[in-house]
Protein backbone atom coordinates (compact mmCIF):
# COMPACT_ATOMS: atom_id res chain seq x y z
CA UNK A 1 0.00 0.00 0.00
CA UNK A 2 2.81 2.37 0.90
CA UNK A 3 4.63 1.81 -2.39
CA UNK A 4 1.39 2.19 -4.35
CA UNK A 5 0.63 5.49 -2.61
CA UNK A 6 4.08 6.79 -3.39
CA UNK A 7 3.67 5.92 -7.10
CA UNK A 8 0.31 7.75 -7.25
CA UNK A 9 1.76 10.78 -5.45
CA UNK A 10 4.68 10.94 -7.87
CA UNK A 11 2.26 10.69 -10.82
CA UNK A 12 0.12 13.51 -9.47
CA UNK A 13 3.18 15.70 -8.93
CA UNK A 14 4.37 14.97 -12.48
CA UNK A 15 0.96 15.90 -13.88
CA UNK A 16 0.93 19.12 -11.88
CA UNK A 17 4.48 19.96 -12.98
CA UNK A 18 3.52 19.25 -16.59
CA UNK A 19 0.43 21.49 -16.31
CA UNK A 20 2.49 24.26 -14.75
CA UNK A 21 5.09 23.88 -17.50
CA UNK A 22 2.43 24.12 -20.20
CA UNK A 23 0.92 27.19 -18.53
CA UNK A 24 4.34 28.87 -18.33
CA UNK A 25 5.05 28.00 -21.98
CA UNK A 26 1.63 29.34 -23.05
CA UNK A 27 2.18 32.52 -21.10
CA UNK A 28 5.63 32.96 -22.63
CA UNK A 29 4.20 32.34 -26.12
CA UNK A 30 1.40 34.84 -25.66
CA UNK A 31 3.67 37.42 -24.07
CA UNK A 32 6.68 37.12 -26.31
CA UNK A 33 5.57 35.70 -29.64
CA UNK A 34 1.94 36.83 -29.87
CA UNK A 35 2.21 39.80 -27.54
CA UNK A 36 2.56 42.61 -30.12
CA UNK A 37 -0.35 41.31 -32.24
CA UNK A 38 -2.61 40.87 -29.23
CA UNK A 39 -1.73 44.32 -27.94
CA UNK A 40 -2.60 45.77 -31.37
CA UNK A 41 -5.92 43.90 -31.39
CA UNK A 42 -6.76 45.18 -27.93
CA UNK A 43 -5.83 48.69 -28.98
CA UNK A 44 -7.96 48.47 -32.10
CA UNK A 45 -10.92 47.30 -30.03
CA UNK A 46 -10.48 50.22 -27.64
CA UNK A 47 -9.33 52.90 -30.13
CA UNK A 48 -11.34 53.58 -33.30
CA UNK A 49 -10.76 56.21 -35.98
CA UNK A 50 -13.96 57.66 -37.42
CA UNK A 51 -14.55 60.21 -40.22
CA UNK A 52 -15.90 63.68 -39.50
CA UNK A 53 -18.14 64.72 -42.38
CA UNK A 54 -17.48 68.13 -43.94
CA UNK A 55 -20.62 70.29 -44.32
CA UNK A 56 -21.26 70.97 -48.01
CA UNK A 57 -21.26 74.62 -48.99
CA UNK A 58 -24.56 76.49 -49.12
CA UNK A 59 -25.89 77.76 -52.47
CA UNK A 60 -27.82 81.05 -52.28
CA UNK A 61 -29.39 83.42 -54.75
CA UNK A 62 -28.01 86.93 -55.26
CA UNK A 63 -30.02 88.21 -52.26
CA UNK A 64 -28.90 85.48 -49.83
CA UNK A 65 -31.98 83.25 -50.13
CA UNK A 66 -30.97 79.64 -49.47
CA UNK A 67 -31.33 77.36 -52.48
CA UNK A 68 -29.29 74.36 -51.26
CA UNK A 69 -28.12 73.64 -47.70
CA UNK A 70 -26.69 70.74 -45.67
CA UNK A 71 -28.43 69.59 -42.47
CA UNK A 72 -27.40 67.00 -39.85
CA UNK A 73 -28.99 63.61 -40.48
CA UNK A 74 -28.59 59.91 -39.67
CA UNK A 75 -28.19 56.75 -41.70
CA UNK A 76 -30.30 54.08 -39.98
CA UNK A 77 -29.15 50.48 -40.42
CA UNK A 78 -29.67 47.15 -38.69
CA UNK A 79 -27.90 43.94 -37.78
CA UNK A 80 -30.63 41.33 -38.39
CA UNK A 81 -28.75 38.81 -36.21
CA UNK A 82 -29.33 41.05 -33.19
CA UNK A 83 -32.98 41.86 -33.95
CA UNK A 84 -35.22 40.30 -31.33
CA UNK A 85 -38.50 40.29 -33.26
CA UNK A 86 -38.42 41.50 -36.88
CA UNK A 87 -42.19 41.86 -37.22
CA UNK A 88 -42.68 43.82 -33.99
CA UNK A 89 -39.77 46.16 -34.76
CA UNK A 90 -40.93 46.76 -38.35
CA UNK A 91 -44.41 47.76 -37.11
CA UNK A 92 -42.84 50.30 -34.73
CA UNK A 93 -40.39 51.67 -37.31
CA UNK A 94 -42.76 51.97 -40.28
CA UNK A 95 -44.66 55.16 -39.23
CA UNK A 96 -41.45 56.92 -38.15
CA UNK A 97 -39.45 56.09 -41.28
CA UNK A 98 -42.51 56.36 -43.56
CA UNK A 99 -41.63 53.02 -45.12
CA UNK A 100 -44.01 50.07 -45.46
CA UNK A 101 -43.75 47.65 -42.51
CA UNK A 102 -43.48 44.70 -44.91
CA UNK A 103 -40.42 46.24 -46.56
CA UNK A 104 -38.73 46.80 -43.20
CA UNK A 105 -39.69 43.33 -42.00
CA UNK A 106 -38.04 41.78 -45.07
CA UNK A 107 -34.80 43.63 -44.33
CA UNK A 108 -34.80 42.79 -40.62
CA UNK A 109 -35.36 39.13 -41.48
CA UNK A 110 -32.45 38.94 -43.91
CA UNK A 111 -29.67 36.40 -43.35
CA UNK A 112 -26.93 39.00 -43.22
CA UNK A 113 -25.18 41.07 -40.60
CA UNK A 114 -25.97 44.50 -42.10
CA UNK A 115 -28.83 46.18 -43.97
CA UNK A 116 -29.68 49.83 -44.63
CA UNK A 117 -33.16 50.81 -43.46
CA UNK A 118 -33.06 54.48 -44.51
CA UNK A 119 -30.49 57.10 -45.44
CA UNK A 120 -30.38 60.84 -44.78
CA UNK A 121 -33.01 60.75 -42.04
CA UNK A 122 -33.30 64.23 -40.47
CA UNK A 123 -31.96 64.36 -36.92
CA UNK A 124 -35.35 65.24 -35.44
CA UNK A 125 -36.93 62.22 -37.10
CA UNK A 126 -34.01 59.93 -36.21
CA UNK A 127 -34.27 60.92 -32.53
CA UNK A 128 -37.78 59.44 -32.41
CA UNK A 129 -36.42 56.16 -33.75
CA UNK A 130 -33.56 56.15 -31.22
CA UNK A 131 -36.04 56.57 -28.34
CA UNK A 132 -37.57 53.21 -29.27
CA UNK A 133 -34.26 51.57 -28.19
CA UNK A 134 -34.83 48.63 -30.49
CA UNK A 135 -32.16 45.90 -30.43
CA UNK A 136 -30.08 45.63 -33.59
CA UNK A 137 -30.93 49.12 -34.88
CA UNK A 138 -27.85 51.31 -35.46
CA UNK A 139 -27.26 54.98 -36.33
CA UNK A 140 -24.47 56.70 -38.28
CA UNK A 141 -24.21 60.52 -38.42
CA UNK A 142 -24.35 62.02 -41.92
CA UNK A 143 -25.41 65.21 -43.69
CA UNK A 144 -28.55 65.58 -45.77
CA UNK A 145 -28.66 67.93 -48.79
CA UNK A 146 -31.87 69.95 -48.65
CA UNK A 147 -33.33 72.36 -51.21
CA UNK A 148 -35.46 74.81 -49.18
CA UNK A 149 -37.26 76.25 -52.22
CA UNK A 150 -38.34 72.84 -53.51
CA UNK A 151 -38.38 72.62 -57.31
CA UNK A 152 -37.29 76.26 -57.80
CA UNK A 153 -34.39 76.19 -60.30
CA UNK A 154 -34.23 72.42 -59.77
CA UNK A 155 -32.51 71.58 -63.07
CA UNK A 156 -29.97 74.35 -62.60
CA UNK A 157 -29.07 73.26 -59.07
CA UNK A 158 -28.96 69.54 -59.87
CA UNK A 159 -28.74 66.94 -57.10
CA UNK A 160 -26.59 64.52 -55.13
CA UNK A 161 -26.81 60.74 -55.23
CA UNK A 162 -26.03 58.20 -52.53
CA UNK A 163 -23.05 58.97 -50.32
CA UNK A 164 -23.12 62.58 -51.49
CA UNK A 165 -21.98 61.90 -55.05
CA UNK A 166 -22.88 64.86 -57.33
CA UNK A 167 -24.97 63.81 -60.31
CA UNK A 168 -26.02 66.92 -62.22
CA UNK A 169 -26.32 70.70 -62.35
CA UNK A 170 -24.30 73.10 -60.25
CA UNK A 171 -23.92 70.44 -57.56
CA UNK A 172 -21.81 68.59 -60.15
CA UNK A 173 -19.96 71.44 -61.86
CA UNK A 174 -19.10 73.21 -58.56
CA UNK A 175 -18.42 70.06 -56.56
CA UNK A 176 -14.74 70.83 -55.91
CA UNK A 177 -15.69 74.10 -54.22
CA UNK A 178 -18.85 72.86 -52.48
CA UNK A 179 -17.59 69.53 -51.11
CA UNK A 180 -14.85 70.57 -48.66
CA UNK A 181 -12.69 67.86 -47.02
CA UNK A 182 -13.62 65.30 -44.33
CA UNK A 183 -11.78 65.16 -41.00
CA UNK A 184 -11.14 62.34 -38.52
CA UNK A 185 -11.57 61.71 -34.80
CA UNK A 186 -10.19 59.04 -32.46
CA UNK A 187 -12.61 57.38 -30.01
CA UNK A 188 -11.42 55.31 -27.02
CA UNK A 189 -13.95 52.73 -25.79
CA UNK A 190 -14.09 50.63 -22.63
CA UNK A 191 -14.46 46.86 -22.38
CA UNK A 192 -18.19 46.96 -23.16
CA UNK A 193 -17.78 49.34 -26.10
CA UNK A 194 -18.82 52.60 -24.47
CA UNK A 195 -16.83 55.71 -25.55
CA UNK A 196 -14.69 57.13 -22.73
CA UNK A 197 -12.61 59.71 -24.66
CA UNK A 198 -12.90 61.44 -28.06
CA UNK A 199 -10.23 63.57 -29.73
CA UNK A 200 -10.19 65.28 -33.14
CA UNK A 201 -7.16 64.11 -35.12
CA UNK A 202 -7.93 66.03 -38.33
CA UNK A 203 -10.28 68.97 -38.56
CA UNK A 204 -12.97 68.83 -41.26
CA UNK A 205 -12.83 71.64 -43.83
CA UNK A 206 -16.34 72.81 -44.74
CA UNK A 207 -17.18 73.39 -48.39
CA UNK A 208 -17.26 76.92 -49.76
CA UNK A 209 -20.56 78.77 -49.99
CA UNK A 210 -21.64 79.79 -53.48
CA UNK A 211 -23.68 82.88 -54.37
CA UNK A 212 -25.52 82.80 -57.68
CA UNK A 213 -26.60 85.63 -59.98
CA UNK A 214 -30.09 84.06 -59.89
CA UNK A 215 -32.83 86.15 -58.28
CA UNK A 216 -35.26 83.75 -56.58
CA UNK A 217 -38.22 86.09 -57.10
CA UNK A 218 -37.63 86.47 -60.84
CA UNK A 219 -36.97 82.72 -61.06
CA UNK A 220 -40.30 82.06 -59.33
CA UNK A 221 -42.15 84.36 -61.72
CA UNK A 222 -40.49 82.82 -64.77
CA UNK A 223 -41.53 79.35 -63.62
CA UNK A 224 -45.10 80.49 -62.96
CA UNK A 225 -45.30 81.93 -66.48
CA UNK A 226 -43.90 78.75 -68.04
CA UNK A 227 -46.41 76.65 -66.10
CA UNK A 228 -49.27 78.82 -67.37
CA UNK A 229 -47.99 78.58 -70.96
CA UNK A 230 -47.69 74.81 -70.59
CA UNK A 231 -51.28 74.60 -69.38
CA UNK A 232 -52.53 76.69 -72.31
CA UNK A 233 -50.47 75.22 -75.17
CA UNK A 234 -49.63 71.72 -73.88
CA UNK A 235 -46.03 71.55 -75.15
CA UNK A 236 -43.46 68.81 -74.66
CA UNK A 237 -41.30 71.21 -72.65
CA UNK A 238 -40.43 74.89 -72.30
CA UNK A 239 -37.52 77.10 -71.26
CA UNK A 240 -37.02 80.69 -70.12
CA UNK A 241 -33.82 82.67 -69.53
CA UNK A 242 -33.66 86.14 -67.95
CA UNK A 243 -30.32 87.92 -68.31
CA UNK A 244 -28.55 91.22 -67.76
CA UNK A 245 -27.22 91.88 -71.27
CA UNK A 246 -24.47 94.23 -70.09
CA UNK A 247 -22.79 91.63 -67.89
CA UNK A 248 -24.16 88.25 -69.01
CA UNK A 249 -25.46 87.60 -65.47
CA UNK A 250 -28.37 85.13 -65.51
CA UNK A 251 -31.22 86.22 -63.23
CA UNK A 252 -33.49 83.26 -63.99
CA UNK A 253 -33.14 79.97 -65.81
CA UNK A 254 -36.31 77.93 -65.83
CA UNK A 255 -37.24 74.62 -67.44
CA UNK A 256 -40.69 73.02 -67.57
CA UNK A 257 -41.59 70.29 -66.57
CA UNK A 258 -40.06 71.16 -63.23
CA UNK A 259 -37.71 68.97 -61.22
CA UNK A 260 -37.77 68.67 -57.42
CA UNK A 261 -34.30 67.67 -56.12
CA UNK A 262 -35.82 66.96 -52.68
CA UNK A 263 -37.70 64.02 -54.20
CA UNK A 264 -35.66 62.85 -57.20
CA UNK A 265 -37.37 59.48 -57.31
CA UNK A 266 -40.73 61.10 -58.07
CA UNK A 267 -39.42 62.82 -61.21
CA UNK A 268 -38.97 61.40 -64.69
CA UNK A 269 -35.33 61.27 -65.76
CA UNK A 270 -36.01 63.70 -68.63
CA UNK A 271 -37.19 66.32 -66.15
CA UNK A 272 -33.64 66.65 -64.80
CA UNK A 273 -32.42 67.99 -68.16
CA UNK A 274 -31.50 71.68 -68.08
CA UNK A 275 -32.97 72.63 -71.44
CA UNK A 276 -31.53 76.15 -71.36
CA UNK A 277 -28.11 74.72 -72.18
CA UNK A 278 -28.88 71.28 -73.60
CA UNK A 279 -31.91 71.66 -75.90
CA UNK A 280 -30.77 71.70 -79.55
CA UNK A 281 -33.37 73.19 -81.88
CA UNK A 282 -33.68 75.04 -85.17
CA UNK A 283 -34.25 78.69 -84.22
CA UNK A 284 -36.38 79.82 -87.11
CA UNK A 285 -36.86 83.56 -87.52
CA UNK A 286 -35.09 84.51 -84.27
CA UNK A 287 -31.90 83.77 -86.26
CA UNK A 288 -32.61 86.50 -88.84
CA UNK A 289 -30.75 89.28 -86.93
CA UNK A 290 -27.52 87.37 -87.71
CA UNK A 291 -28.20 87.90 -91.42
CA UNK A 292 -29.14 91.55 -90.88
CA UNK A 293 -26.02 92.14 -88.76
CA UNK A 294 -23.75 91.07 -91.60
CA UNK A 295 -25.63 93.10 -94.21
CA UNK A 296 -25.74 96.25 -92.07
CA UNK A 297 -22.15 95.94 -90.93
CA UNK A 298 -20.96 95.37 -94.52
CA UNK A 299 -22.85 98.41 -95.83
CA UNK A 300 -25.01 96.21 -98.05
CA UNK A 301 -28.22 97.65 -96.59
CA UNK A 302 -29.41 100.31 -94.21
CA UNK A 303 -32.62 100.05 -92.16
CA UNK A 304 -34.30 102.20 -94.84
CA UNK A 305 -33.12 100.23 -97.87
CA UNK A 306 -36.13 99.28 -100.00
CA UNK A 307 -36.39 95.86 -101.63
CA UNK A 308 -39.04 94.49 -103.97
CA UNK A 309 -40.27 91.44 -102.06
CA UNK A 310 -42.42 88.85 -103.89
CA UNK A 311 -44.55 86.30 -102.10
CA UNK A 312 -42.12 83.48 -102.92
CA UNK A 313 -38.54 83.05 -104.07
CA UNK A 314 -36.81 80.24 -105.95
CA UNK A 315 -33.47 79.14 -104.45
CA UNK A 316 -31.87 76.28 -106.39
CA UNK A 317 -34.47 73.50 -106.29
CA UNK A 318 -36.55 75.05 -103.48
CA UNK A 319 -39.48 77.47 -103.68
CA UNK A 320 -39.69 79.38 -100.37
CA UNK A 321 -42.82 81.30 -99.37
CA UNK A 322 -43.62 83.93 -96.79
CA UNK A 323 -46.04 82.86 -94.08
CA UNK A 324 -48.71 85.20 -95.43
CA UNK A 325 -49.49 85.17 -99.14
CA UNK A 326 -48.91 88.50 -100.90
CA UNK A 327 -47.91 89.95 -104.23
CA UNK A 328 -44.66 91.79 -104.78
CA UNK A 329 -44.29 94.56 -102.22
CA UNK A 330 -41.74 97.32 -101.72
CA UNK A 331 -40.53 96.87 -98.15
CA UNK A 332 -37.73 98.51 -96.20
CA UNK A 333 -35.22 96.30 -94.43
CA UNK A 334 -36.87 97.33 -91.14
CA UNK A 335 -40.28 96.20 -92.42
CA UNK A 336 -38.82 92.91 -93.64
CA UNK A 337 -37.53 92.15 -90.13
CA UNK A 338 -40.67 93.41 -88.37
CA UNK A 339 -42.94 91.28 -90.57
CA UNK A 340 -40.43 88.38 -90.44
CA UNK A 341 -40.45 88.04 -94.21
CA UNK A 342 -38.57 84.92 -95.25
CA UNK A 343 -38.35 86.06 -98.85
CA UNK A 344 -37.01 89.52 -97.98
CA UNK A 345 -34.45 88.04 -95.60
CA UNK A 346 -33.24 85.60 -98.28
CA UNK A 347 -32.89 88.49 -100.75
CA UNK A 348 -30.65 90.27 -98.23
CA UNK A 349 -28.72 87.03 -97.57
CA UNK A 350 -28.07 86.57 -101.30
CA UNK A 351 -26.58 90.07 -101.40
CA UNK A 352 -24.43 89.17 -98.38
CA UNK A 353 -23.26 85.91 -99.96
CA UNK A 354 -22.62 82.46 -98.56
CA UNK A 355 -19.06 83.07 -97.39
CA UNK A 356 -19.79 86.24 -95.44
CA UNK A 357 -22.99 84.76 -94.01
CA UNK A 358 -21.04 81.71 -92.78
CA UNK A 359 -18.46 84.02 -91.18
CA UNK A 360 -21.21 85.89 -89.31
CA UNK A 361 -22.67 82.65 -87.95
CA UNK A 362 -19.25 81.82 -86.47
CA UNK A 363 -18.73 85.40 -85.33
CA UNK A 364 -21.80 85.19 -83.13
CA UNK A 365 -20.46 81.96 -81.62
CA UNK A 366 -22.92 79.49 -83.07
CA UNK A 367 -21.59 75.97 -83.32
CA UNK A 368 -19.53 76.42 -80.13
CA UNK A 369 -20.47 76.45 -76.42
CA UNK A 370 -21.09 79.89 -74.94
CA UNK A 371 -18.78 79.11 -72.02
CA UNK A 372 -21.50 79.48 -69.41
CA UNK A 373 -20.33 78.20 -66.00
CA UNK A 374 -22.73 75.24 -65.93
CA UNK A 375 -22.56 71.53 -66.70
CA UNK A 376 -23.99 69.87 -69.78
CA UNK A 377 -23.85 72.69 -72.33
CA UNK A 378 -24.35 71.58 -75.93
CA UNK A 379 -22.44 73.36 -78.73
CA UNK A 380 -25.25 73.28 -81.26
CA UNK A 381 -24.54 72.43 -84.90
CA UNK A 382 -23.77 74.61 -87.90
CA UNK A 383 -22.67 73.73 -91.42
CA UNK A 384 -19.18 74.43 -92.65
CA UNK A 385 -19.11 76.53 -95.80
CA UNK A 386 -17.89 73.48 -97.73
CA UNK A 387 -21.06 71.66 -96.70
CA UNK A 388 -23.44 74.28 -98.15
CA UNK A 389 -25.72 73.10 -100.93
CA UNK A 390 -27.24 75.24 -103.63
CA UNK A 391 -30.29 75.94 -101.46
CA UNK A 392 -28.45 76.58 -98.18
CA UNK A 393 -28.57 80.37 -98.64
CA UNK A 394 -32.33 79.95 -98.82
CA UNK A 395 -32.86 78.17 -95.50
CA UNK A 396 -29.91 78.93 -93.17
CA UNK A 397 -30.46 82.74 -93.03
CA UNK A 398 -34.05 82.20 -91.89
CA UNK A 399 -33.02 79.80 -89.10
CA UNK A 400 -33.62 76.39 -90.68
CA UNK A 401 -30.76 73.92 -91.02
CA UNK A 402 -28.68 74.88 -88.00
CA UNK A 403 -29.08 73.78 -84.37
CA UNK A 404 -28.75 76.20 -81.46
CA UNK A 405 -29.49 76.22 -77.73
CA UNK A 406 -31.65 78.77 -75.88
CA UNK A 407 -28.47 79.96 -74.08
CA UNK A 408 -26.68 80.57 -77.40
CA UNK A 409 -29.61 82.62 -78.70
CA UNK A 410 -29.91 84.65 -75.49
CA UNK A 411 -26.17 85.35 -75.57
CA UNK A 412 -26.27 86.52 -79.21
CA UNK A 413 -29.18 88.87 -78.51
CA UNK A 414 -27.37 90.16 -75.42
CA UNK A 415 -24.56 91.31 -77.75
CA UNK A 416 -27.08 93.28 -79.81
CA UNK A 417 -28.60 94.71 -76.63
CA UNK A 418 -25.34 95.77 -74.98
CA UNK A 419 -23.81 97.55 -77.95
CA UNK A 420 -22.00 94.74 -79.71
CA UNK A 421 -20.02 92.73 -77.11
CA UNK A 422 -20.48 88.95 -77.16
CA UNK A 423 -19.84 87.92 -73.57
CA UNK A 424 -20.04 84.43 -72.00
CA UNK A 425 -23.11 84.24 -69.75
CA UNK A 426 -22.59 83.30 -66.12
CA UNK A 427 -24.63 82.14 -63.14
CA UNK A 428 -21.99 82.11 -60.36
CA UNK A 429 -21.49 85.47 -58.62
CA UNK A 430 -19.15 84.48 -55.77
CA UNK A 431 -17.40 81.42 -54.33
CA UNK A 432 -16.30 81.37 -50.71
CA UNK A 433 -17.18 85.05 -50.36
CA UNK A 434 -14.96 86.09 -53.28
CA UNK A 435 -16.62 87.67 -56.29
CA UNK A 436 -16.12 85.86 -59.59
CA UNK A 437 -14.86 88.29 -62.28
CA UNK A 438 -17.32 89.05 -65.07
CA UNK A 439 -16.19 87.05 -68.12
CA UNK A 440 -14.37 89.05 -70.79
CA UNK A 441 -16.19 89.52 -74.06
CA UNK A 442 -15.29 90.33 -77.64
CA UNK A 443 -16.80 92.81 -80.05
CA UNK A 444 -18.89 91.27 -82.84
CA UNK A 445 -20.68 94.35 -84.19
CA UNK A 446 -20.20 98.10 -83.90
CA UNK A 447 -22.30 100.12 -81.46
CA UNK A 448 -23.97 101.78 -84.46
CA UNK A 449 -25.03 98.47 -86.03
CA UNK A 450 -26.26 97.21 -82.65
CA UNK A 451 -28.36 100.36 -82.23
CA UNK A 452 -29.81 99.98 -85.73
CA UNK A 453 -30.83 96.37 -85.11
CA UNK A 454 -32.36 97.26 -81.73
CA UNK A 455 -34.47 99.94 -83.40
CA UNK A 456 -35.49 97.52 -86.18
CA UNK A 457 -36.51 94.92 -83.59
CA UNK A 458 -38.87 97.44 -81.98
CA UNK A 459 -41.01 97.03 -85.08
CA UNK A 460 -41.66 93.37 -84.24
CA UNK A 461 -43.81 94.59 -81.33
CA UNK A 462 -45.26 97.46 -83.35
CA UNK A 463 -48.57 97.53 -85.26
CA UNK A 464 -47.18 95.63 -88.27
CA UNK A 465 -45.03 93.23 -86.26
CA UNK A 466 -45.46 89.55 -85.48
CA UNK A 467 -45.78 90.24 -81.73
CA UNK A 468 -47.93 93.36 -81.89
CA UNK A 469 -50.19 92.21 -79.06
CA UNK A 470 -47.36 92.23 -76.48
CA UNK A 471 -46.60 95.34 -74.45
CA UNK A 472 -45.42 96.46 -71.02
CA UNK A 473 -46.84 99.86 -70.05
CA UNK A 474 -44.15 102.53 -69.89
CA UNK A 475 -41.45 100.45 -71.60
CA UNK A 476 -40.41 100.23 -75.25
CA UNK A 477 -39.75 96.59 -76.09
CA UNK A 478 -37.65 95.05 -78.83
CA UNK A 479 -37.36 91.42 -79.86
CA UNK A 480 -38.03 88.73 -82.43
CA UNK A 481 -40.48 85.88 -82.85
CA UNK A 482 -39.58 82.46 -84.16
CA UNK A 483 -41.66 79.52 -85.42
CA UNK A 484 -39.63 76.60 -86.74
CA UNK A 485 -40.69 73.21 -88.08
CA UNK A 486 -38.99 70.28 -86.38
CA UNK A 487 -37.40 67.49 -88.40
CA UNK A 488 -39.22 64.16 -88.26
CA UNK A 489 -36.51 61.68 -87.13
CA UNK A 490 -38.14 58.86 -89.13
CA UNK A 491 -38.57 60.61 -92.48
CA UNK A 492 -35.78 63.21 -92.04
CA UNK A 493 -38.23 65.72 -93.50
CA UNK A 494 -39.72 68.77 -91.83
CA UNK A 495 -42.79 67.89 -89.81
CA UNK A 496 -46.08 69.58 -90.55
CA UNK A 497 -47.31 69.14 -86.96
CA UNK A 498 -44.30 69.69 -84.66
CA UNK A 499 -42.85 73.14 -84.15
CA UNK A 500 -40.69 75.18 -81.79
CA UNK A 501 -42.17 78.56 -80.86
CA UNK A 502 -39.81 81.17 -79.44
CA UNK A 503 -39.33 84.83 -78.60
CA UNK A 504 -36.21 86.71 -77.52
CA UNK A 505 -36.29 90.37 -76.57
CA UNK A 506 -35.09 93.14 -74.28
CA UNK A 507 -36.06 96.47 -72.72
CA UNK A 508 -35.84 99.42 -72.67
CA UNK A 509 -35.24 99.06 -76.38
CA UNK A 510 -32.54 101.70 -76.96
CA UNK A 511 -30.72 101.24 -73.64
CA UNK A 512 -31.51 97.62 -72.66
CA UNK A 513 -31.13 96.57 -69.03
CA UNK A 514 -32.95 93.24 -69.17
CA UNK A 515 -33.30 90.41 -71.70
CA UNK A 516 -35.68 87.44 -71.71
CA UNK A 517 -35.74 84.41 -74.00
CA UNK A 518 -38.67 81.96 -74.09
CA UNK A 519 -38.56 78.71 -76.07
CA UNK A 520 -41.61 76.41 -76.19
CA UNK A 521 -41.08 72.97 -77.71
CA UNK A 522 -43.92 71.30 -79.61
CA UNK A 523 -47.00 73.27 -78.54
CA UNK A 524 -50.04 71.15 -79.38
CA UNK A 525 -53.01 73.31 -78.38
CA UNK A 526 -54.13 76.85 -79.11
CA UNK A 527 -51.34 77.92 -81.48
CA UNK A 528 -47.89 76.98 -82.74
CA UNK A 529 -46.61 80.49 -83.54
CA UNK A 530 -43.90 82.26 -81.57
CA UNK A 531 -45.91 85.46 -81.57
CA UNK A 532 -48.87 83.75 -79.87
CA UNK A 533 -47.12 81.18 -77.66
CA UNK A 534 -43.75 82.56 -76.53
CA UNK A 535 -44.09 86.34 -76.96
CA UNK A 536 -46.88 86.74 -74.35
CA UNK A 537 -44.79 84.74 -71.86
CA UNK A 538 -41.88 87.10 -72.55
CA UNK A 539 -44.19 90.04 -71.87
CA UNK A 540 -45.44 88.63 -68.57
CA UNK A 541 -41.93 87.95 -67.27
CA UNK A 542 -40.72 91.41 -68.29
CA UNK A 543 -43.82 93.10 -66.82
CA UNK A 544 -42.81 91.68 -63.44
CA UNK A 545 -39.02 91.92 -63.63
CA UNK A 546 -38.59 95.48 -64.99
CA UNK A 547 -40.32 97.30 -62.12
CA UNK A 548 -39.10 94.74 -59.58
CA UNK A 549 -35.52 95.64 -60.51
CA UNK A 550 -36.38 99.36 -60.42
CA UNK A 551 -35.45 99.75 -64.08
CA UNK A 552 -36.79 103.16 -65.18
CA UNK A 553 -39.40 103.19 -67.97
CA UNK A 554 -38.11 104.08 -71.38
Amino acid sequence: MGAELKRRSRAIVLVLLLAIGLAVARTAYLGVVRGPALRRAASEEQLATEPILAPRGTITDRNGIDLAISEPAQEISADPHRVANAYDESVKLAPLLKIAAAEIDAKLSASTGFVYLDRDVPDRQAEKVEKLALPGIEFTPTLDRVYPQGPLAGQLLGLLGTEGKPLAGLEYSLNSALSGAAGTRATVRDAIGQPVAVSETKRARPGKDVTLTIDANIQQRAEEVLAAAAKAFKPADATAIVMEPATGAILAQASWPFFNPNAPGSNATAELEDRAVSFDYEPGSTFKPVTFSGALEGGIITPETVLAVPGAIQVANRLIHDDVEHGTEDLTASQILARSSNVGTIEIAEKLGEQRFSEWVKRYGFGSPTGVDEAGEEPGLTLRLSEYSGSSIGNLPIGQGELVTPMQMATAYAAIANGGILRPPHVVAAVGGRAVPIPRGRRVITPRTAAEIRHMLEGVLGPEGTASQVSVPGYTLAGKTGTANKVNPETHQYSESKFVASFIGFAPAMHPRLLTAVVVDEPTAGSIYGGHVAAPAFGEIMAYALPYLSIPPG
